[in-house]
């Protein structure tokens, strides 16, 4: 046998080895990865399937996976005991609001400290990454004696204000634009663009991962806020939906599950579909920004 022809049937022999041994990591990766998802989703299929369920099923012991005869029966006392359109509204109003002024604000300041040079950057910077490490509930009361002394209990206003710009959007914008080459910036200068403009048309479509990424998780977390809105709300018209549902699904002696059930199923459907309709932006802008 030649040597071309050795050397050939020896390259063979690696590849196959490489592929043979190579296959028992991934596939012990996938199952491991099958294991996770197993894990993270069958609270939420056990939730929608038990939304379809009667009351003494759900209550049963030892707990039952599938409905044995589903019904609509929680949807609809969900539609008819609650002012649905109305929390739905406020909901989405304040998810909405708020989602919006962190794109804004989290934009503009993000790009200020990842681009500009002026006194007291570093200190900024600083003092927005000590704010992540502060838990919500250590400021939770003095929050709430600023929103009473200016007169925004119950309102809108009072809801949508306090989380306009959260640090963790600030943190995520400014990492996603320390990315983007300086020359750019420099080169829209040198023609003559201002900043603002140099922001709205350069910079912002470039950003549209980490948008879509802060987006996503600014609308979870305000779509899901359950204990500001029930501090701030105090009268019906006010209530989102996770405080309507959890108010009107507790009784004095017990819990309505079917129709807790429900309503969880209702709340998790926008969140769902903000998602699927931003996940591949959602991927690209975690992996642009670095957050693992």
């Amino acid at each position: 046998m030649s040597a071309p022809a050795r050397e050939r049937r020896a390259r063979s022999r690696r590849t196959t080895e490489y592929r043979i041994g190579g296959a028992r990591p991934h596939l012990l990766a996938y199952l491991l990865l099958g294991l996770g998802l197993v894990v993270v989703t069958s609270p939420f299929i056990w939730m929608a399937l038990s939304s379809v369920k009667s009351e003494g099923e759900i209550r049963r012991v030892p707990p039952t996976w599938w409905p044995e005869a589903p019904t609509l029966d929680n949807f609809r006392e969900l539609f008819q005991r609650l002012d649905f359109p109305q929390f739905f509204t406020n909901s989405a109003l304040v998810a909405v609001a708020v989602t919006i002024g962190n794109l804004v604000f989290c934009s503009m300041l993000g790009y200020v400290l990842a681009k500009s040079d002026f006194a007291g950057k570093k200190a900024l910077f600083r003092i927005v990454l000590g704010t992540l490490m502060i838990p919500g509930m250590v400021t939770l009361v003095p929050l709430f004696v600023l929103v009473a002394n200016l007169g925004l209990v119950n309102t809108y206003a009072g809801l949508i204000l306090p989380f306009l710009a959260a640090p963790f959007g600030v943190f995520l914008m400014r990492q996603f634009f320390l990315g983007i080459p300086d020359e750019l910036i420099d080169a829209a200068r040198v023609d003559g663009a201002s900043e603002l403009r140099i922001f709205a048309r350069i910079v912002m479509p470039l950003a549209r991962p980490a948008l879509a990424t802060l987006a996503i998780l600014t609308f979870l977390g305000s779509w899901n806020n359950f204990l500001w809105p029930l501090v701030v709300a105090t009268t019906e018209d006010k209530y989102t939906l996770p405080v309507a549902l959890a108010l009107y699904s507790t009784g004095q002696n017990n819990t309505d599950y079917g129709l807790l059930l429900a309503g969880a199923v209702v709340v998790v459907v926008p969140v769902l579909v903000v998602f699927l309709l931003l996940q591949r932006y959602f991927v690209q802008g975690v992996a642009m920004t670095g957050i693992k």
